[in-house]
């Protein structure tokens, strides 16, 4: 009987110890990413710097920066909304720098009193400073651009660098020198990543639990006596 239960108890333990390490693996992935987020929540606030030649979504997502040059005729809305105004849009305009670089600027938000009023031209040389952001607000169930209204229901930069003949690469407004008094800035205060590697930890262990259960409860079956 001895000999019938070792293969079982050799493959619930080597299945349990690969189960339990898939676990481990997933929360040591939670604290560096907890890390992570927790460098990126500092930069945010950091002394903005130039603007990088070649902006980096995975290096340079977050980082302060600040650019002079003027805002173009060429922009989009995005349907957004905040606490204190309810329903509204961001505005998202293109921006050509000294360099004549062009870029995306998320303005900030407008009521939409305010939008119906608002007339976007170019404007006079300004000085800006924000974060660079790729933000991905799309998913499959996003309805398609509304080109009629000029309107996107989520921001997705490369899109919107597309309609706007941009590269992709978004900065979310903090401050103008001059500002835009219709305008409302909405910066860049927190991070926004998914970090599911607790949840995935959990379920690796649960599933680790029910294969140790299981080999148990086989090994009993084989030593319980039979009628």
């Amino acid at each position: 009987m001895l000999r019938q239960m070792i293969i079982p108890a050799l493959f619930g333990l080597l299945g349990t110890g690969i189960l339990v390490s898939l676990g481990l693996w997933q929360l040591d992935r939670a604290d560096q990413k907890a890390a992570l987020i927790a460098e990126m929540e500092t930069r945010i606030f950091d002394a903005p710097v130039p603007l990088p030649a070649a902006p980096d979504p995975d290096a340079h997502r977050y980082l302060p920066v600040q650019t002079e040059g003027r805002f173009l005729s060429e922009h989009l809305f995005v349907l957004s909304a905040q606490r204190a105004q309810g329903p509204g849009f961001h505005l998202v305009q293109a921006f050509e720098t000294l360099d004549g670089r062009r870029i995306l600027v998320e303005r900030g938000f407008l009521a939409e009193a305010i939008r119906a009023q608002l007339v976007v031209e170019a404007s006079a040389p300004v000085q800006l400073a924000g974060n660079l952001h790729w933000p991905r607000d799309i998913n499959r169930h996003t309805p398609e651009f509304d080109t009629t209204r000029n309107l996107a229901f989520g921001r997705d930069v490369p899109e919107m660098a597309r309609r706007l003949s941009t590269e992709e690469v978004l900065v979310v407004l903090r401050a103008s020198e001059p500002p835009a008094p219709q305008i409302t800035p909405v910066p860049v205060f927190q991070v926004s990543i998914p970090d599911p590697h607790l949840g995935y930890a959990v379920q690796w262990f649960l599933m680790a639990l029910a294969w140790a259960g299981m080999t148990v409860f086989f090994l009993w079956r084989i030593r319980a006596p039979r009628d």
